[in-house]
């Protein structure tokens, strides 16, 4: 993947006539990745997707692609596919003449459009195809068919809006496989659509996490799981213990102490974070990092009492209260089921260095 920014949006604005959706929105996209634009209903991800296709117009700022303006250039001007939920294919037409259909409009002879589309076929597994109709096909068939359909035209970016939105679970764990398979073997910059974090996480090689129609945060799947920089992307990305107090102390490794409650918690204050003490602050404990045992955990002499225990499967949910006023969920693998009943007095802790600390803020619909 370069390094090297393919499609840059500047300044991006777009207003209804209810109110701005898009607020001065900034992003490079860079040539190879499948970046991902993150966030819950309504934060604008398919706004700025239909501007970049050219299929809404911006009230303000500027769509570039390889350092050329392509703002004002109709949809058919622009060398980017879309790949809709609903899949959009042609119902009188067969899986062969579905992906030639857009071959076939910009004049490619017959022979090239039958190479072009048996490769296609192969890059999404499904040579032998060609005839069939598209209501022969399962839902995760018909979706490779709308890829086919968009990646044989062998587009600069190919923009996702929400594609596996309409399949089920099984199906789409499968197809976000197969998705990031053909991103690699195609070369193709993917700019990707979803309100599912699970998929973002799986797939991207860098998460626009998008709230209000601003950025809230931009990194990889990594650096926003265990490194939130807002509170709204702390309590939207994974399962989280969101514990406000005031900060006690905060020292130049960024070990922070929160007071919550007059509990001294630890955590640790990201590199563009150093709060001074008397602020609020608010910890991101996720709960797959809690440990609690007969003995102290992490140096920690923490204690608490084990409220209830869900067994989930593969996973098992503990609830602990560490006073009369915080409650703390943590989650461990079920083959680790201890033998502690409900009731029972355990030491609780968990390593600082993974437990990452935000500003605190109104939390809107990371709390939701």
């Amino acid at each position: 993947m370069s390094e090297t920014p393919i499609l840059q949006v500047k300044d991006l604005c777009k207003d209804y006539g209810s109110g701005m959706v898009l607020h001065h929105l900034n992003l490079s996209v860079n040539a190879g990745e499948f970046l991902t634009l993150l966030g819950p209903s309504g934060c604008g991800k398919t706004t700025t997707l239909r501007i970049i296709a050219g299929l809404e117009e911006a009230t303000g700022g500027s769509v570039w692609l390889e350092g050329a303006d392509m703002s004002h250039l109709p949809p058919e001007k622009r060398p980017v596919n879309t790949v809709f939920q609903s899949y959009a294919l042609f119902p009188h037409m067969n899986v062969y003449q579905n992906i030639a259909y857009g071959l076939k409009l910009k004049g490619v002879k017959k022979t090239e459009q039958k190479a072009l589309v048996a490769e296609a076929l192969s890059l999404v597994r499904l040579e032998g195809y060609e005839k069939r109709m598209p209501s022969q096909l399962s839902g995760g068939q018909r979706q490779r068919v709308a890829i086919a359909r968009a990646a044989v035209l062998k587009p600069r970016v190919l923009l996702l809006d929400e594609p596996l939105g309409a399949l089920d679970l099984k199906l789409r764990q499968e197809m976000q496989v197969e998705l990031k398979r053909l991103q690699q073997q195609l070369g193709i910059t993917f700019i990707y659509i979803t309100h599912d974090q699970e998929e973002a996480l799986n797939m991207s090689s860098r998460i626009v996490v998008m709230r209000d129609g601003k950025v809230e945060q931009i990194g990889t799947p990594e650096e926003i799981y265990e490194h939130p920089a807002t509170l709204f992307v702390a309590g939207f990305i994974g399962q989280s213990n969101l514990i406000h107090g005031t900060v006690e102390s905060c020292t130049e490794e960024g070990m922070l102490t929160l007071n919550t409650h007059g509990l001294l918690l630890p955590a640790f204050a990201g590199n563009a974070y150093r709060p001074i003490p008397g602020e609020k602050a608010v910890v991101c404990l996720r709960p797959q990092r809690v440990r609690y045992g007969s003995e102290p955990q992490h140096g920690m002499t923490l204690q608490g009492t084990i409220l209830s225990k869900t067994y989930t499967g593969g996973m098992q949910n503990t609830q602990i209260a560490l006073s009369d006023s915080l409650t703390i969920n943590a989650v461990s693998q079920s083959s680790e089921m201890d033998a502690f009943p409900v009731g029972s007095e355990v030491y609780v802790g968990w390593s600082w260095q993974h437990t990452p600390a935000v500003p605190g803020e109104d939390t809107g619909e990371a709390m939701a």
